[in-house]
């Protein structure tokens, strides 16, 4: 079914991407997915900082003042395409709300090295539902700056956790480098990577 080709699409190109590991097969069964409550993820997410740390490049945080998370995005052009994505799950209120959120932004390099056709697929009102998982899964709860950021385990708002690691001042959320950190908004905060993040609860869909 048309419905399923979004999960068999992702997970085809994840092996290039070498996110396959932690995704797995996708099953079948994304009727019910399609079908589900379109409401943001990020609407409940619990306003509970990271645990202190450091992951410090050297980069000075820049200033929000009134600019809100998803005016950020929508004035970089690094960020474009997620900027379409995140109008296309309907989260700009959400977005520009009170929060605060961090929000692990992939640049549109990093959408362009999706498989060809994911994209496309995503942003059909039919996956509003797998878009909004999508980018809920690269947004943590609280003001998160490159100061407050420990390696380890964090939940995302999506609900499934994301790893992060430290090597040698390198800095990867999941399978993502840090390209670019504490672009600041006055509700949170973001820093640009370099893969997209897909949620391993794809593989119940």
């Amino acid at each position: 079914m048309k419905r399923n080709s979004i999960s068999s699409k992702l997970m085809v190109g994840l092996a290039g991407l070498g996110l396959a590991a932690t995704l797995g097969a996708c099953t079948a069964g994304t009727d019910s997915a399609s079908t589900t409550t379109t409401e943001s993820p990020l609407s409940e997410a619990p306003q509970s900082p990271m645990a202190d740390g450091t992951m410090s490049d050297g980069t000075a945080p820049t200033q929000g003042g009134s600019t809100t998370l998803d005016q950020v995005v929508a004035d970089n052009s690094s960020f474009s395409t997620l900027n379409s994505a995140i109008q296309a799950a309907g989260l700009e209120a959400t977005l520009s709300g009170t929060g605060p959120y961090t929000v692990f932004a992939p640049t549109n390099e990093a959408f362009a090295a999706l498989p060809a056709g994911t994209l496309d697929q995503l942003l059909l009102p039919e996956n509003k539902a797998k878009l909004q998982q999508v980018i809920s899964y690269h947004v943590v709860p609280g003001n998160v700056t490159s100061a407050d950021i420990t390696p380890g385990e964090v939940n995302t708002v999506e609900g499934a956790p994301v790893n992060i690691t430290k090597n040698a001042g390198e800095v990867t959320v999941g399978d993502a480098k840090v390209v670019e950190t504490d672009i600041t908004a006055s509700n949170g905060v973001v820093h640009a990577i370099d893969k997209v993040l897909l949620p391993p609860t794809l593989n119940a869909q």
